[in-house]
């Protein structure tokens, strides 16, 4: 298994649409590991493949709690199939949208249809903290973040401050080299 970079907003291949998976082979589990992998060491509970640059319809999510116990799911082409008329709202966060979080409304459960680890098809009713999870991974499939669902003046305030600290990263990096980049222990984010 391998760590995978990390897109962050506003990187452009985070607003495409990824493609559908047509087999679940060797070479889809494989990244599926390695998202699994790359996910767990950000730390996050969530990740869409476009968020580590490859544009096909996987996500991974491990929400497992005290209260809550699913183990990783490794999902392709998840659909929602069904949505409650309740919404929720939650405070999100993401990997691609590092240090930011904000309240977003949801449906409250929702249905997903996907094809598992073994290309088996599969439906999981899901609802509180899996249902946003996975509402959240399958919009980064189809090209939105979560800070599309927010105000456009928050949303903008937001993006500012990625490039502002991208661009410092940038500068720090050249002047210290990437090794000795300054390290962070960041919060879970979906």
């Amino acid at each position: 298994m391998a760590l995978l970079p990390i897109l962050t907003a506003p990187d452009p291949r985070l607003k495409k649409k990824s493609l559908p998976v047509e087999t679940v082979d060797d070479g889809v589990r494989r990244l599926m590991d390695d998202m699994l992998e790359t996910m767990y060491d950000a730390p996050g509970i969530g990740l869409a493949a476009p968020q580590v640059g490859v544009l096909k319809r996987i996500i991974v999510l491990d929400i497992d709690r005290e209260d809550t116990k699913t183990g990783p799911l490794f999902m392709a082409n998840p659909e929602i199939v069904e949505a409650s008329d309740e919404d929720v709202s939650y405070e999100e966060g993401c990997l691609s949208v590092p240090d930011h979080y904000s309240d977003v409304v949801r449906p409250a459960t929702v249905t997903v249809r996907y094809l598992d680890r073994d290309g088996l098809l599969q439906e999981l009713a899901c609802d509180g903290l899996l249902a946003t999870c996975v509402q959240h991974e399958i919009d980064h499939l189809d090209g939105v973040l979560f800070i599309d669902h927010i105000s456009a003046l928050k949303r903008n305030m937001i993006l500012r401050k990625l490039l502002k600290a991208r661009k410092e990263q940038e500068r720090d990096e050249a002047e210290r080299g990437p090794a000795k980049a300054k390290a962070k222990d960041p919060e879970p984010a979906i």
